[in-house]
Protein backbone atom coordinates (compact mmCIF):
# COMPACT_ATOMS: atom_id res chain seq x y z
CA UNK A 1 0.00 0.00 0.00
CA UNK A 2 1.40 3.39 -1.01
CA UNK A 3 2.14 6.07 1.55
CA UNK A 4 -0.94 8.06 2.61
CA UNK A 5 -1.29 11.83 3.12
CA UNK A 6 -3.08 11.42 6.47
CA UNK A 7 -3.21 9.10 9.48
CA UNK A 8 -1.42 10.80 12.39
CA UNK A 9 -4.34 10.53 14.79
CA UNK A 10 -5.12 6.88 13.95
CA UNK A 11 -3.86 3.96 16.02
CA UNK A 12 -5.13 1.21 13.72
CA UNK A 13 -4.22 0.57 10.11
CA UNK A 14 -6.95 1.09 7.56
CA UNK A 15 -8.93 -2.04 6.74
CA UNK A 16 -7.69 -3.41 3.39
CA UNK A 17 -11.18 -4.05 2.10
CA UNK A 18 -12.30 -0.56 3.04
CA UNK A 19 -9.18 0.96 1.46
CA UNK A 20 -9.94 -0.73 -1.85
CA UNK A 21 -13.58 0.36 -1.60
CA UNK A 22 -12.80 4.03 -0.95
CA UNK A 23 -9.78 4.69 -3.15
CA UNK A 24 -10.23 6.59 -6.43
CA UNK A 25 -6.85 6.36 -8.19
CA UNK A 26 -8.28 3.82 -10.65
CA UNK A 27 -10.31 6.61 -12.29
CA UNK A 28 -9.13 9.99 -11.01
CA UNK A 29 -5.68 9.45 -12.55
CA UNK A 30 -7.23 11.29 -15.53
CA UNK A 31 -6.86 14.47 -13.48
CA UNK A 32 -3.06 14.10 -13.19
CA UNK A 33 -2.08 17.03 -15.42
CA UNK A 34 -4.50 19.38 -13.66
CA UNK A 35 -3.33 18.24 -10.24
CA UNK A 36 0.21 19.06 -11.30
CA UNK A 37 -0.96 22.54 -12.36
CA UNK A 38 -2.45 23.08 -8.93
CA UNK A 39 0.74 21.87 -7.28
CA UNK A 40 2.92 24.23 -9.33
CA UNK A 41 0.70 27.21 -8.46
CA UNK A 42 0.75 26.18 -4.81
CA UNK A 43 4.55 25.85 -4.74
CA UNK A 44 4.96 29.32 -6.26
CA UNK A 45 2.51 30.72 -3.68
CA UNK A 46 4.49 29.07 -0.85
CA UNK A 47 7.67 30.65 -2.20
CA UNK A 48 6.01 34.09 -2.53
CA UNK A 49 4.80 33.78 1.06
CA UNK A 50 8.38 32.87 2.10
CA UNK A 51 7.19 29.56 3.56
CA UNK A 52 9.66 27.67 1.37
CA UNK A 53 12.88 28.88 -0.21
CA UNK A 54 13.45 29.64 -3.87
CA UNK A 55 15.77 26.64 -4.10
CA UNK A 56 13.12 24.34 -2.65
CA UNK A 57 10.48 25.75 -4.97
CA UNK A 58 12.75 25.24 -7.98
CA UNK A 59 13.33 21.59 -7.09
CA UNK A 60 9.63 20.93 -6.50
CA UNK A 61 8.51 22.63 -9.73
CA UNK A 62 11.23 20.80 -11.67
CA UNK A 63 10.02 17.46 -10.28
CA UNK A 64 6.41 18.29 -11.09
CA UNK A 65 7.29 19.26 -14.66
CA UNK A 66 9.23 16.02 -15.07
CA UNK A 67 6.24 14.00 -13.86
CA UNK A 68 3.98 15.94 -16.23
CA UNK A 69 6.27 15.04 -19.13
CA UNK A 70 6.36 11.37 -18.12
CA UNK A 71 2.57 11.23 -17.99
CA UNK A 72 2.13 13.00 -21.34
CA UNK A 73 4.61 10.66 -23.01
CA UNK A 74 2.84 7.62 -21.57
CA UNK A 75 5.92 6.57 -19.60
CA UNK A 76 4.28 6.78 -16.19
CA UNK A 77 1.30 4.69 -15.18
CA UNK A 78 -0.68 5.36 -11.98
CA UNK A 79 0.25 3.38 -8.88
CA UNK A 80 -3.01 1.58 -8.10
CA UNK A 81 -1.92 1.10 -4.50
CA UNK A 82 -2.16 4.89 -4.01
CA UNK A 83 -5.36 6.30 -2.53
CA UNK A 84 -5.98 8.96 -5.16
CA UNK A 85 -4.24 11.06 -7.81
CA UNK A 86 -3.17 13.64 -5.21
CA UNK A 87 -1.39 10.97 -3.18
CA UNK A 88 0.18 9.47 -6.29
CA UNK A 89 1.65 12.83 -7.39
CA UNK A 90 2.88 13.58 -3.88
CA UNK A 91 4.61 10.20 -3.59
CA UNK A 92 6.10 10.52 -7.06
CA UNK A 93 7.59 13.92 -6.18
CA UNK A 94 9.11 12.39 -3.04
CA UNK A 95 10.84 9.73 -5.13
CA UNK A 96 12.44 12.48 -7.21
CA UNK A 97 13.45 15.06 -4.58
CA UNK A 98 13.29 13.23 -1.26
CA UNK A 99 12.19 14.91 1.96
CA UNK A 100 11.60 18.30 0.32
CA UNK A 101 8.41 16.74 -1.08
CA UNK A 102 6.92 16.87 2.42
CA UNK A 103 6.57 20.64 1.93
CA UNK A 104 4.49 20.29 -1.23
CA UNK A 105 1.22 19.84 0.64
CA UNK A 106 1.85 22.68 3.10
CA UNK A 107 -1.33 24.56 4.01
CA UNK A 108 -3.56 22.99 1.36
CA UNK A 109 -6.29 20.37 1.17
CA UNK A 110 -7.29 17.74 -1.34
CA UNK A 111 -10.74 19.37 -1.19
CA UNK A 112 -9.26 22.44 -2.88
CA UNK A 113 -7.22 20.36 -5.30
CA UNK A 114 -10.06 18.25 -6.63
CA UNK A 115 -12.36 21.22 -7.27
CA UNK A 116 -9.54 22.91 -9.18
CA UNK A 117 -8.66 19.73 -11.10
CA UNK A 118 -12.21 18.98 -12.19
CA UNK A 119 -12.89 22.52 -13.37
CA UNK A 120 -9.82 22.53 -15.59
CA UNK A 121 -10.74 19.08 -16.85
CA UNK A 122 -14.21 20.37 -17.80
CA UNK A 123 -12.66 23.39 -19.48
CA UNK A 124 -10.20 21.43 -21.59
CA UNK A 125 -12.67 18.69 -22.56
CA UNK A 126 -15.32 21.31 -23.29
CA UNK A 127 -13.00 23.06 -25.74
CA UNK A 128 -12.20 19.70 -27.36
CA UNK A 129 -15.90 18.86 -27.79
CA UNK A 130 -16.51 22.32 -29.31
CA UNK A 131 -13.93 21.51 -31.98
CA UNK A 132 -15.63 18.17 -32.68
CA UNK A 133 -19.01 19.88 -33.00
CA UNK A 134 -17.47 22.20 -35.54
CA UNK A 135 -16.27 19.22 -37.59
CA UNK A 136 -19.70 17.61 -37.33
CA UNK A 137 -21.34 20.79 -38.62
CA UNK A 138 -18.99 20.80 -41.62
CA UNK A 139 -20.00 17.21 -42.41
CA UNK A 140 -23.67 18.13 -42.27
CA UNK A 141 -22.98 21.10 -44.51
CA UNK A 142 -21.09 18.92 -46.97
CA UNK A 143 -23.94 16.41 -47.17
CA UNK A 144 -26.55 19.14 -47.66
CA UNK A 145 -24.55 20.69 -50.51
CA UNK A 146 -24.10 17.30 -52.18
CA UNK A 147 -27.88 16.84 -52.34
CA UNK A 148 -28.96 20.49 -52.36
CA UNK A 149 -31.49 19.94 -55.16
CA UNK A 150 -33.17 16.92 -53.54
CA UNK A 151 -36.46 16.65 -51.67
CA UNK A 152 -37.84 14.30 -49.02
CA UNK A 153 -41.26 13.48 -47.60
CA UNK A 154 -41.54 15.29 -44.29
CA UNK A 155 -43.26 13.57 -41.36
CA UNK A 156 -45.31 14.40 -38.33
CA UNK A 157 -46.45 11.61 -36.00
CA UNK A 158 -44.32 9.35 -38.27
CA UNK A 159 -46.95 9.90 -40.95
CA UNK A 160 -46.28 11.56 -44.29
CA UNK A 161 -47.04 15.26 -43.98
CA UNK A 162 -45.47 17.63 -46.54
CA UNK A 163 -42.53 17.75 -48.92
CA UNK A 164 -39.35 19.32 -47.54
CA UNK A 165 -36.01 20.07 -49.13
CA UNK A 166 -33.11 17.86 -48.13
CA UNK A 167 -31.28 21.04 -47.10
CA UNK A 168 -34.11 21.84 -44.71
CA UNK A 169 -34.05 18.31 -43.36
CA UNK A 170 -30.31 18.35 -42.64
CA UNK A 171 -30.61 21.94 -41.45
CA UNK A 172 -32.92 20.87 -38.61
CA UNK A 173 -30.10 18.80 -37.11
CA UNK A 174 -27.54 21.46 -37.93
CA UNK A 175 -29.39 24.01 -35.81
CA UNK A 176 -29.78 21.54 -32.94
CA UNK A 177 -26.02 21.07 -32.85
CA UNK A 178 -25.46 24.80 -33.26
CA UNK A 179 -27.45 25.39 -30.07
CA UNK A 180 -25.41 22.68 -28.35
CA UNK A 181 -22.28 24.51 -29.49
CA UNK A 182 -23.53 27.80 -28.05
CA UNK A 183 -24.51 26.21 -24.73
CA UNK A 184 -21.10 24.59 -24.38
CA UNK A 185 -19.28 27.71 -25.52
CA UNK A 186 -21.05 29.77 -22.86
CA UNK A 187 -20.28 27.13 -20.24
CA UNK A 188 -16.56 27.12 -21.03
CA UNK A 189 -16.35 30.90 -20.98
CA UNK A 190 -18.17 31.10 -17.65
CA UNK A 191 -15.87 28.74 -15.75
CA UNK A 192 -13.96 30.39 -12.90
CA UNK A 193 -11.19 28.18 -11.51
CA UNK A 194 -10.26 28.98 -7.95
CA UNK A 195 -7.33 28.34 -5.64
CA UNK A 196 -6.91 28.95 -1.92
CA UNK A 197 -9.94 27.21 -0.42
CA UNK A 198 -8.00 25.08 2.03
CA UNK A 199 -10.25 22.33 3.37
CA UNK A 200 -13.23 24.70 3.62
CA UNK A 201 -12.31 27.88 5.52
CA UNK A 202 -9.73 29.37 3.17
CA UNK A 203 -5.96 29.43 3.23
CA UNK A 204 -3.40 30.91 5.61
CA UNK A 205 -1.29 31.77 2.56
CA UNK A 206 -1.71 35.51 1.82
CA UNK A 207 -3.83 36.51 -1.15
CA UNK A 208 -0.91 38.50 -2.54
CA UNK A 209 1.17 35.32 -2.74
CA UNK A 210 -1.56 33.44 -4.57
CA UNK A 211 -2.14 36.36 -6.95
CA UNK A 212 1.53 36.38 -7.90
CA UNK A 213 1.58 32.59 -8.25
CA UNK A 214 -1.40 32.64 -10.59
CA UNK A 215 0.10 35.46 -12.65
CA UNK A 216 3.39 33.62 -13.15
CA UNK A 217 1.73 30.31 -13.91
CA UNK A 218 -0.84 31.67 -16.34
CA UNK A 219 1.84 33.57 -18.25
CA UNK A 220 3.25 30.20 -19.28
CA UNK A 221 -0.09 28.51 -20.02
CA UNK A 222 -2.06 31.40 -21.48
CA UNK A 223 -1.99 29.99 -25.01
CA UNK A 224 -3.73 26.81 -23.89
CA UNK A 225 -6.00 28.24 -21.21
CA UNK A 226 -6.52 31.81 -22.38
CA UNK A 227 -10.23 31.80 -21.60
CA UNK A 228 -10.01 30.38 -18.09
CA UNK A 229 -10.61 32.76 -15.25
CA UNK A 230 -8.21 31.50 -12.56
CA UNK A 231 -8.44 33.56 -9.41
CA UNK A 232 -8.40 33.55 -5.63
CA UNK A 233 -11.46 31.88 -4.20
CA UNK A 234 -14.41 34.12 -3.36
CA UNK A 235 -16.13 31.73 -0.99
CA UNK A 236 -14.10 28.67 -0.01
CA UNK A 237 -17.08 26.84 1.48
CA UNK A 238 -18.93 27.10 -1.80
CA UNK A 239 -15.89 26.14 -3.85
CA UNK A 240 -15.15 22.84 -2.09
CA UNK A 241 -18.79 21.83 -1.68
CA UNK A 242 -20.26 22.66 -5.11
CA UNK A 243 -20.31 20.54 -8.22
CA UNK A 244 -22.93 22.47 -10.14
CA UNK A 245 -20.36 23.07 -12.87
CA UNK A 246 -20.16 19.30 -13.40
CA UNK A 247 -23.96 19.07 -13.35
CA UNK A 248 -24.15 21.86 -15.94
CA UNK A 249 -21.57 20.16 -18.15
CA UNK A 250 -23.41 16.84 -17.93
CA UNK A 251 -26.70 18.63 -18.66
CA UNK A 252 -25.26 20.15 -21.85
CA UNK A 253 -23.83 16.78 -22.88
CA UNK A 254 -27.21 15.15 -22.22
CA UNK A 255 -28.95 17.58 -24.57
CA UNK A 256 -26.22 17.01 -27.16
CA UNK A 257 -26.66 13.25 -26.75
CA UNK A 258 -30.41 13.64 -27.26
CA UNK A 259 -29.73 15.28 -30.61
CA UNK A 260 -27.21 12.61 -31.58
CA UNK A 261 -29.77 9.96 -30.70
CA UNK A 262 -32.48 11.65 -32.76
CA UNK A 263 -30.33 11.91 -35.88
CA UNK A 264 -29.28 8.29 -35.34
CA UNK A 265 -32.92 7.19 -35.15
CA UNK A 266 -33.80 9.07 -38.35
CA UNK A 267 -30.92 7.51 -40.23
CA UNK A 268 -31.86 4.05 -38.94
CA UNK A 269 -35.48 4.52 -39.96
CA UNK A 270 -34.77 5.94 -43.39
CA UNK A 271 -32.26 3.18 -44.17
CA UNK A 272 -34.76 0.36 -43.59
CA UNK A 273 -36.15 -1.58 -46.55
CA UNK A 274 -39.55 -0.04 -45.82
CA UNK A 275 -38.19 3.48 -46.45
CA UNK A 276 -34.91 2.90 -48.30
CA UNK A 277 -34.24 6.62 -48.56
CA UNK A 278 -30.65 6.45 -47.29
CA UNK A 279 -27.82 4.04 -48.00
CA UNK A 280 -25.58 3.91 -44.93
CA UNK A 281 -21.80 3.53 -45.21
CA UNK A 282 -20.77 -0.11 -44.82
CA UNK A 283 -17.66 0.69 -42.80
CA UNK A 284 -19.87 1.77 -39.91
CA UNK A 285 -22.29 -1.18 -40.12
CA UNK A 286 -22.04 -4.88 -39.22
CA UNK A 287 -23.47 -8.12 -40.54
CA UNK A 288 -25.35 -11.02 -38.99
CA UNK A 289 -23.66 -14.22 -37.83
CA UNK A 290 -26.64 -16.17 -39.20
CA UNK A 291 -28.33 -14.10 -41.92
CA UNK A 292 -25.91 -13.31 -44.77
CA UNK A 293 -28.03 -10.55 -46.27
CA UNK A 294 -28.05 -8.29 -43.21
CA UNK A 295 -26.43 -4.85 -43.00
CA UNK A 296 -27.07 -3.62 -39.48
CA UNK A 297 -26.71 0.07 -38.45
CA UNK A 298 -24.86 -0.85 -35.25
CA UNK A 299 -23.08 2.48 -34.78
CA UNK A 300 -26.35 4.37 -34.88
CA UNK A 301 -28.02 1.87 -32.55
CA UNK A 302 -25.18 2.21 -30.04
CA UNK A 303 -25.48 6.00 -30.17
CA UNK A 304 -29.16 5.62 -29.42
CA UNK A 305 -28.41 3.08 -26.69
CA UNK A 306 -25.73 5.18 -24.99
CA UNK A 307 -28.31 7.91 -24.43
CA UNK A 308 -29.50 6.01 -21.36
CA UNK A 309 -25.95 5.98 -20.00
CA UNK A 310 -25.49 9.71 -20.60
CA UNK A 311 -28.83 10.57 -18.97
CA UNK A 312 -28.03 8.20 -16.10
CA UNK A 313 -24.72 9.94 -15.46
CA UNK A 314 -26.50 13.27 -15.04
CA UNK A 315 -29.20 11.77 -12.83
CA UNK A 316 -26.69 9.95 -10.65
CA UNK A 317 -24.80 13.15 -9.86
CA UNK A 318 -27.95 15.16 -9.22
CA UNK A 319 -29.04 12.45 -6.81
CA UNK A 320 -25.63 12.34 -5.11
CA UNK A 321 -25.63 16.11 -4.54
CA UNK A 322 -29.30 16.37 -3.58
CA UNK A 323 -29.05 16.44 0.22
CA UNK A 324 -25.39 17.01 1.06
CA UNK A 325 -24.68 19.33 4.01
CA UNK A 326 -21.91 21.91 3.69
CA UNK A 327 -19.14 21.52 2.91
CA UNK A 328 -17.17 18.68 1.30
CA UNK A 329 -18.46 15.13 1.75
CA UNK A 330 -16.88 11.95 0.43
CA UNK A 331 -20.03 11.26 -1.59
CA UNK A 332 -18.68 13.87 -4.00
CA UNK A 333 -15.86 11.55 -5.01
CA UNK A 334 -18.51 9.73 -7.04
CA UNK A 335 -18.94 12.66 -9.43
CA UNK A 336 -15.88 11.70 -11.46
CA UNK A 337 -16.91 8.42 -13.09
CA UNK A 338 -20.16 9.88 -14.53
CA UNK A 339 -18.21 12.91 -15.77
CA UNK A 340 -15.43 10.90 -17.40
CA UNK A 341 -17.93 8.42 -18.84
CA UNK A 342 -20.07 11.07 -20.54
CA UNK A 343 -17.08 12.93 -21.96
CA UNK A 344 -15.55 9.73 -23.35
CA UNK A 345 -18.80 8.55 -24.96
CA UNK A 346 -19.67 11.93 -26.50
CA UNK A 347 -16.14 12.38 -27.82
CA UNK A 348 -16.14 8.99 -29.56
CA UNK A 349 -19.63 9.49 -30.98
CA UNK A 350 -18.86 12.92 -32.44
CA UNK A 351 -15.67 11.73 -34.10
CA UNK A 352 -17.39 8.77 -35.76
CA UNK A 353 -20.63 10.62 -36.60
CA UNK A 354 -18.75 13.30 -38.55
CA UNK A 355 -17.19 10.60 -40.73
CA UNK A 356 -20.44 8.63 -40.97
CA UNK A 357 -22.52 11.56 -42.22
CA UNK A 358 -20.13 12.39 -45.06
CA UNK A 359 -20.58 8.88 -46.51
CA UNK A 360 -24.40 8.72 -46.52
CA UNK A 361 -25.94 8.29 -49.98
CA UNK A 362 -29.50 9.07 -51.04
CA UNK A 363 -31.57 6.49 -52.93
CA UNK A 364 -33.24 8.72 -55.51
CA UNK A 365 -35.57 6.02 -56.88
CA UNK A 366 -37.10 5.22 -53.48
CA UNK A 367 -37.40 8.87 -52.55
CA UNK A 368 -38.92 9.72 -55.93
CA UNK A 369 -41.51 6.97 -55.52
CA UNK A 370 -42.44 8.28 -52.07
CA UNK A 371 -42.79 11.81 -53.43
CA UNK A 372 -45.46 10.56 -55.83
CA UNK A 373 -47.79 10.22 -52.83
CA UNK A 374 -50.35 12.90 -53.65
CA UNK A 375 -51.40 13.37 -50.04
CA UNK A 376 -48.05 15.15 -49.50
CA UNK A 377 -49.40 18.09 -51.55
CA UNK A 378 -52.81 18.43 -49.90
CA UNK A 379 -51.73 21.42 -47.83
CA UNK A 380 -50.47 23.23 -50.94
CA UNK A 381 -53.86 22.70 -52.57
CA UNK A 382 -55.51 24.24 -49.51
CA UNK A 383 -53.14 27.19 -49.73
CA UNK A 384 -54.00 27.63 -53.41
CA UNK A 385 -57.73 27.87 -52.60
CA UNK A 386 -57.07 30.26 -49.72
CA UNK A 387 -55.29 32.62 -52.12
CA UNK A 388 -58.33 32.34 -54.38
CA UNK A 389 -60.45 33.76 -51.56
CA UNK A 390 -61.81 30.53 -50.09
CA UNK A 391 -62.00 30.58 -46.25
CA UNK A 392 -59.37 28.25 -44.79
CA UNK A 393 -61.78 25.95 -42.97
CA UNK A 394 -63.80 25.54 -46.17
CA UNK A 395 -60.67 24.94 -48.26
CA UNK A 396 -59.45 22.41 -45.70
CA UNK A 397 -62.73 20.47 -45.98
CA UNK A 398 -62.78 20.63 -49.79
CA UNK A 399 -59.29 19.18 -50.22
CA UNK A 400 -59.95 16.61 -47.50
CA UNK A 401 -62.94 15.37 -49.49
CA UNK A 402 -60.91 15.39 -52.71
CA UNK A 403 -58.15 13.26 -51.16
CA UNK A 404 -60.70 10.84 -49.70
CA UNK A 405 -62.51 10.57 -53.04
CA UNK A 406 -59.28 9.68 -54.86
CA UNK A 407 -58.42 7.08 -52.20
CA UNK A 408 -61.88 5.50 -52.30
CA UNK A 409 -61.86 5.34 -56.10
CA UNK A 410 -58.22 4.23 -56.13
CA UNK A 411 -57.41 7.03 -58.54
CA UNK A 412 -54.72 9.68 -58.73
CA UNK A 413 -55.90 13.24 -58.22
CA UNK A 414 -53.77 14.18 -61.23
CA UNK A 415 -55.79 11.76 -63.36
CA UNK A 416 -59.12 13.45 -62.62
CA UNK A 417 -60.68 15.55 -65.38
CA UNK A 418 -61.41 19.25 -65.06
CA UNK A 419 -65.09 18.44 -64.67
CA UNK A 420 -64.42 16.03 -61.84
CA UNK A 421 -62.11 18.53 -60.11
CA UNK A 422 -64.59 21.38 -60.45
CA UNK A 423 -67.12 19.19 -58.67
CA UNK A 424 -65.10 19.93 -55.53
CA UNK A 425 -64.41 23.60 -56.34
CA UNK A 426 -64.60 25.78 -59.41
CA UNK A 427 -60.99 27.00 -59.02
CA UNK A 428 -59.56 23.48 -59.28
CA UNK A 429 -58.40 22.31 -62.70
CA UNK A 430 -56.04 19.75 -64.19
CA UNK A 431 -53.32 22.27 -65.15
CA UNK A 432 -53.19 23.83 -61.69
CA UNK A 433 -53.23 20.44 -59.95
CA UNK A 434 -50.19 19.29 -61.94
CA UNK A 435 -48.34 22.50 -61.18
CA UNK A 436 -49.02 22.34 -57.44
CA UNK A 437 -48.47 18.62 -56.91
CA UNK A 438 -44.75 18.89 -57.52
CA UNK A 439 -41.93 18.65 -54.94
CA UNK A 440 -40.15 21.78 -56.11
CA UNK A 441 -43.34 23.85 -56.10
CA UNK A 442 -44.26 22.55 -52.63
CA UNK A 443 -40.93 23.73 -51.22
CA UNK A 444 -40.55 27.07 -52.99
CA UNK A 445 -44.15 28.05 -52.20
CA UNK A 446 -43.19 28.44 -48.54
CA UNK A 447 -42.23 32.04 -47.84
CA UNK A 448 -41.74 32.07 -44.08
CA UNK A 449 -38.26 33.12 -42.88
CA UNK A 450 -37.90 29.78 -41.07
CA UNK A 451 -37.73 27.96 -44.38
CA UNK A 452 -34.23 27.19 -45.62
CA UNK A 453 -35.57 27.93 -49.09
CA UNK A 454 -34.17 31.36 -48.35
CA UNK A 455 -30.59 29.96 -48.51
CA UNK A 456 -29.38 27.42 -51.02
CA UNK A 457 -27.39 25.44 -48.47
CA UNK A 458 -26.73 25.19 -44.78
CA UNK A 459 -24.08 27.64 -43.73
CA UNK A 460 -21.06 26.28 -41.92
CA UNK A 461 -20.95 26.89 -38.19
CA UNK A 462 -18.60 29.75 -37.41
CA UNK A 463 -15.28 28.56 -36.08
CA UNK A 464 -15.76 29.88 -32.59
CA UNK A 465 -13.55 27.28 -30.93
CA UNK A 466 -10.49 28.64 -29.22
Amino acid sequence: MAKKMWGGRFKKAIDKGFFEFQKSIQYDYRLAEYDIYHSIIHVIALKEAKIISSAEATKLVSALNAIFKEINEGKLKPDLSAEDIHTFIQNRVEKKVGSIASKLHTLRSRNDQVAFDEKWYCYKEGVSILALLNILSLSLNSLSKKYKDCFLPGYTHTQRAQVVSFVDYIGAFFYMFERDFDRLDNFVKSLSIYVGSGALAGSAIPKKAYDEALRKFLEKTRAEFKYTKSEIVKNPLDNVSSRDFVVEFLSILSILQMHLSRIAEDFILYSTTEFNFFDLPEEFCTGSSLMPHKKNPDFLELVRGYTGRIYGNLTSLLTTMKGLPLTYNRDMQLDKEPLFSSVEIITQELKIMAQFIKEIKLNHDSIGHALEDESLYATELVEFLVYKGVPFSEAHAIIGKLVRHAQDKKKKIKSLSDAQLKHFHKELNHRMINKIMNPKYAVISKKSPASLKQSSSVKSLKKKTR
